[in-house]
């Protein structure tokens, strides 16, 4: 069992959860005041994706990103910067016997430097590396990320002098982590995030979850979590195996059933549930001892 926990919240994400929560933050200004409601709350970790304002749609535009971090920065919080990387993988085909071409939609395409612009400019304490590419839910739209794109995006990321966070859907991209790490792309210590409940990624089970923790390296510093109803289960069984956990609106919307949540109030609960296992909330300063980070700001 892990007895002392950082916790991480990923504030907005960028799926189709706009008009399923009348709250979902969308605006810089609304990412911005979501990260420092969870860090007021104890989070140590806010993971940020940005949207378009217009259309509430997931983004990628670095001016998007600066705006959150300048205005995140100008609340004089103290708390670990994760920004994705994960935009720019994203590939929905054409339907039965038409695949090609792509559906211009829901498909945009980037290379590794195109998707780290962001990461260049702001130079977060922490990025994303989602670690393979699988069918994301029902339809057309699967996330891609081929082995020569992650070395690349791994090895740009070092460059910048970023800790990357290697997202895990599933058991083989564990497996590649492993080839990054022997291959010397990412440092010790790694940073792995498992991610469970995502259709058609790895279930939110007990089973699955143990079978990726026992192929976890034994130095990685980890963190697991589970969407929807799962969320607040995988808080205790990620700190029981040994992890650190996540929670935010991204994963989960509601508090309790037919309960909107806050991204604040998720992490109170994540907490609550902590405290009376007898772990310590670890702050922001704690996690960049842990991980090896320098402070930026």
């Amino acid at each position: 069992m892990n007895f002392e926990v950082f916790v991480t919240c990923a504030v907005t994400g960028a799926g189709d959860t706009v008009g399923r929560h009348p709250a979902i933050p969308v605006t810089p200004e609304e990412i911005a005041a979501a990260a420092v409601e969870a860090v007021d709350a104890g989070a140590a970790v806010a993971h940020i994706h940005v949207r378009d304002p217009e259309t509430g749609k997931g983004a990628r535009d670095p001016a998007l990103y600066r705006e959150v971090v300048e205005r995140i920065r100008a609340s004089g919080r103290d708390m670990v910067l994760n920004l994705t990387a994960g935009m720019g993988g994203d590939l929905t085909l054409g339907r039965g016997e038409t695949p090609l071409p792509p559906d211009p939609e829901g498909t945009d395409m980037a290379g590794p430097r195109e998707r780290l612009r962001h990461v260049e400019e702001l130079r977060p304490e922490i990025c994303t590396l989602d670690c393979g590419s699988m069918n994301f839910g029902d339809g057309s739209y699967v996330m891609v990320n081929t082995p020569d794109q992650l070395r690349e995006t791994a090895r740009l990321i070092r460059e910048l002098g970023v800790k990357p966070e290697c997202e895990v859907f599933d058991t083989g991209h564990l497996w590649f982590v492993e080839r990054l790490i022997a291959e010397g792309l990412i440092e010790d210590p790694p940073l792995i995030q498992l991610c469970h409940g995502i259709p058609y990624g790895a279930p939110a089970d007990l089973g699955t979850f143990l079978a990726m923790v026992q192929r976890l390296p034994a130095n990685a510093v980890w963190s697991a979590f589970a969407i929807s109803r799962m969320q607040m289960p995988f808080v205790a069984a990620s700190v029981l195996a040994g992890g650190n956990v996540r929670v935010g609106l991204e994963d989960n919307l509601y508090l309790d059933r037919g309960v909107f949540a806050t991204n604040g109030q998720l992490v109170t609960r994540a907490i609550e549930i902590l405290e009376r296992l007898g772990c310590r909330i670890l702050g922001p300063e704690e996690v960049r001892s842990r991980l090896g980070l320098e402070r930026r700001w």
